[in-house]
């Protein structure tokens, strides 16, 4: 019989015997036992123990900050479970509710994040791996597909894709040195991948399933009713809120709201449409045969197809990360309120121009064609992949950039960016051009190579890149 299977099933048995004695009591802090026996719970409760436990035992061989750093992992897992319990007993709340009832969560993230602040330790990668991984667990505030965030599954990995850099400089730093460390990163990576991401994808792919029926989470007491209603209060700041109040308030109403919005002004709906007469009917038109002509087919291939792409973004979710999506012909596309902790995400957009006005963690771009990225500094790296016609430019500096499966990209670098590392995989074309030695002189142009030749010699293979030369 499965290893995993016997254990789930000893786990159950515990339980049902804890039950027995405690006459179906709580089990728990606020867990009653149907909570106790839901198999969500259940599966939680073996991800703690395998993931979170391989987390904890390579971190106390470590000690020190990263044991510490640990135990807030470990605290937050256990907060997020005491809320998936809450969550089967609770109607859903509002979203100006959701914050509050999220709170024990966001409370460990943000002790944990404290971490990470004033000056830099020895384990600054471990901490920074670790803290990034937490925002993973923001999974439990999706709400649908207009809330502003990924889908649980999505947000996990996009979560991970954060902090992993860290984790591989971890990896890096100790890989000859401690295997005590090496444990330790990759116990982390496997928590959330495929850990976390495999529960959710087997219990929540859609989001939590509130309770129905029952009382819903109480909001905070509120001062007795003036003569005049006041407007509701904005929602408390938290790591689980993806935008301001006033950033929603200003945006135009669209989709679903727009159509209530008409309905509800009164105005006659059906204004400005047209009567179909019969003759008018595709059924009794004599110039629809069914058949559609070549012409017709090549004009139909040849029209851009915006959905498919998706609707355009330029938006900050879950405060940690831009994401600009399917910008079409927007040459003055600006990220101006940024800051180190975040990242820039760039995906299929074609003839535009984006300028990233601060320093921000990372910026990748995905899937773009005649795109222009404008940056001033990148703490990590910027990342250029599947892309055909770019340009970047960074006006401060940046530790690496990588091009990877790019057709034409032309890299521009500042004085204070010479030294960036550049890093280029099953990619053509590729020009940098640096500033030269005079203010008024002109960029000095560098191909890099594409072409290299592999010679045997004395038993291993020599590669050196193609140069030519031409009139």
């Amino acid at each position: 019989m499965d290893e995993k299977l016997i254990q789930r099933l000893e786990s159950a048995v515990s339980r049902l015997e804890a039950l027995s004695f405690d006459g179906g009591a709580s089990v728990g802090h606020g867990e009653t036992a149907a909570a106790a026996l839901d198999p969500s719970i259940i599966a939680f409760d073996d991800l703690r123990s395998q993931f979170v436990g391989r987390v904890r035992s390579a971190a106390e061989k470590i000690g020190g900050q990263v044991l510490d750093v640990t135990k807030f992992v470990e605290e937050a897992f256990e907060a997020q479970r005491e809320l998936l319990i809450k969550i089967k007993e609770t109607q859903k709340p509002s979203m100006s509710v959701l914050a509050e009832f999220l709170k024990p969560l966001n409370d460990v993230i943000v002790k944990a994040t404290k971490m990470t602040e004033g000056r830099r330790s020895d384990f600054f990668n471990h901490l920074k791996a670790s803290v990034d991984s937490l925002t993973a667990l923001a999974w439990i505030a999706y709400a649908g597909k207009d809330c502003g965030m990924s889908m649980p599954i999505a947000h996990v990995e996009e979560s991970w894709q954060m902090s992993e850099f860290y984790n591989n400089k971890v990896l890096v730093e100790f890989r000859n040195k401690d295997p005590n460390h090496v444990e330790w990163a990759k116990a982390l990576k496997e928590l959330y991948l495929p850990g976390l991401r495999d529960y959710v994808k087997s219990h929540y792919p859609l989001g939590p399933v509130w309770a129905t029926g029952k009382v819903a989470v109480s909001a905070p007491p509120k001062a007795p009713a003036p003569s005049r209603p006041l407007p509701p209060p904005p929602p408390p700041a938290s790591l689980f809120s993806s935008e301001s109040p006033q950033a929603s308030s200003s945006r135009p109403t669209k989709g679903m709201a727009a159509v209530f919005d008409d309905i509800n002004s009164g105005k006659p709906v059906t204004v400005g449409l047209r009567k179909v007469t019969d003759d008018m009917k595709t059924k009794n038109r004599a110039d629809r045969t069914g058949v559609i002509s070549a012409g017709e087919k090549e004009g139909r291939v040849s029209s851009p197809s915006f959905s498919k792409a998706g609707p355009p973004k330029l938006e900050l979710q879950m405060g940690r990360k831009w994401v600009v999506e399917n910008q079409i012909g927007r040459k003055n596309l600006v990220i101006d309120d940024c800051d180190a902790k975040q990242s820039v995400y760039i995906f299929g957009c074609k003839d535009s121009v984006l300028q990233i006005q601060g320093k921000v963690n990372n910026i990748t771009v995905d899937k773009c064609a005649k795109m222009g990225v404008v940056f001033m500094d990148v703490v990590a790296a910027c990342e250029v992949v599947n892309c055909n016609g770019v340009e970047v430019q960074c006006q401060g500096s940046a530790p690496t950039i990588s091009v990877d499966n790019t057709t034409g990209c032309q890299l521009y670098l500042s004085k204070d960016s010479l030294e960036t590392s550049i890093t280029t995989a099953k990619s053509s074309e590729i020009n940098v051009l640096v500033p030269g030695a005079g203010p008024d002189s002109d960029w000095g142009e560098h191909a890099l190579p594409q072409q290299f030749a592999h010679v045997y010699k004395n038993g291993q293979f020599v590669t050196t890149p193609v140069s030519h030369s031409g009139g």
